[in-house]
């Protein structure tokens, strides 16, 4: 009966869907191209082998976080097609800077039954996994009617979520009741399915495969490169995947910052690439000297921010600097990956919002492996010349980072354990 209503809804939101699609174009063209593959109609686009894998992460965030899955089940499984959705053009792009030509990537559709039924149709999937957090009706459904296994891996839910879902927990149940196996990333998040209704032996914690994040040679070796093409001694210090409302935080901070250390260079890469050219704008409104990393032009002594207004390069940035801030924390997003540039044994600023990464969090804070600062300028302008000015304090807290990376991985093997039946 539930998912009845949540179809019907699903149908009347259409309208309000294409007016969305449509708006958002205007500041990323890419929501406007393939749109009837959010419908399940793929034209003359090539269908993946039957019998693959289908794997679900639905924007850059998930992407990242599915890479070393996708490409451990590629290493162990070469005759498995995998076919990757996203519902976001930057998850698309990311996953074609990352695969090419070795997955398939189709939009997952909207949730409507007919849409969803020629989705798996043209898929014809073995196994559907999703990363972290997408429970669709119709889709799990349709996974259950054609005996399909569904799995969530590195699953998380928020309490927030977890709140709404326990509202229609009875009506819940035969939707939970479809999914093959929840992997939740975290204790908290194993609790929180448990609470829903989740029997026991559908439910394994396995542990954040995000802590299994590894430094190829390859990007070490451009990151070399483009120190040795910038050759400069100046400090520099990154605030990343930036939502709107922490820009404005992140340069009145770096105003402040210049007056100690004036030829201090920040890195400021917004979350979105949609944002890219306003916050540009910001940044000249400001007054600031600044250059975009797209220009590929090197930072002159005039350019105090460098606008990272690229795909891909967040790894590369990262290893340029040395002081990160993870946005997503100064407003109420709650917060991003830390662990992105502990791997650099950098040491990491957050704001207080970082409830998507309860535990990981925890840990960092318990043994002093990441710096809580408030969402004012001038504290977070403090916190960054904690570091600038002791580089042992901040040698200090990256090696604490790195060390809980390091003690925290292994999920993906445990995530491959489990997904060993399935993919045979």
């Amino acid at each position: 009966m539930l998912r009845f209503f949540y179809t019907c809804l699903m149908y009347l939101a259409q309208p309000l869907l294409c007016l969305f699609m449509v708006l958002r174009s205007f500041r990323a063209p890419h929501y406007r191209k393939r749109l009837a593959e959010r419908y399940g109609f793929y034209g003359n686009t090539q269908s993946p082998s039957p019998n693959g894998v289908l794997l679900h992460a639905a924007s850059v965030g998930e992407v990242i976080a599915a890479v070393p899955l996708i490409k451990r089940i590629q290493q162990d499984y070469p005759q498995l097609a995998i076919t990757v959705t996203t519902m976001t053009p930057t998850g698309s792009e990311r996953v074609k800077a990352v695969f090419g030509d070795r997955v398939t990537h189709v939009y997952l559709p909207y949730d409507l039954p007919g849409a969803v039924s020629r989705f798996i149709e043209f898929v014809q999937p073995s196994v559907g996994i999703v990363i972290e957090t997408e429970l669709w009706f119709n889709l799990i459904h349709q996974f259950a009617r054609r005996s399909i296994p569904f799995v969530i891996v590195n699953a998380r839910l928020s309490a927030r979520s977890a709140t709404r879902y326990g509202w229609f927990k009875e009506p819940l149940k035969p939707l939970l009741n479809n999914i093959t196996l929840i992997a939740p990333q975290d204790d908290v998040s194993g609790q929180r399915y448990a609470q829903l209704g989740i029997a026991p032996e559908r439910l394994v914690v396995t542990g954040n495969i995000k802590y299994d994040l590894n430094v190829s040679d390859e990007l070490l070796h451009q990151i070399a490169t483009l120190k040795a093409q910038w050759n400069t001694q100046r400090p520099i210090w990154i605030a990343a995947s930036t939502h709107e409302g922490e820009d404005e935080i992140i340069l009145k901070s770096h105003r402040t910052l210049l007056r100690q250390y004036p030829d201090l260079l920040l890195i400021l890469v917004p979350r979105h690439p949609e944002r890219f050219s306003s916050v540009a704008q910001l940044i000249e409104q400001e007054g600031f000297g600044f250059m975009r990393r797209s220009s590929h032009e090197i930072p002159t002594e005039e350019t105090q921010v460098l606008l990272g207004d690229t795909m891909g390069e967040l790894m590369l940035l990262y290893g340029m600097a040395k002081v990160a801030l993870v946005g997503g924390s100064l407003v109420a997003h709650g917060g991003h990956n830390p662990l992105e540039p502990l791997v650099f044994k950098l040491p990491v600023i957050s704001g207080k919002h970082t409830f998507n990464f309860p535990e990981i969090f925890t840990k960092l804070s318990e043994r002093q492996g990441v710096l809580i600062t408030e969402d004012k300028p001038q504290a977070v302008a403090k916190a960054v010349v904690t570091f600038l000015r002791s580089p042992e304090l901040g040698e200090r807290y990256g090696q604490v980072g790195y060390a809980v990376l390091n003690e925290n991985r292994g999920a993906l093997q445990r995530v491959m354990n489990l997904l060993k039946p399935y993919l045979n």
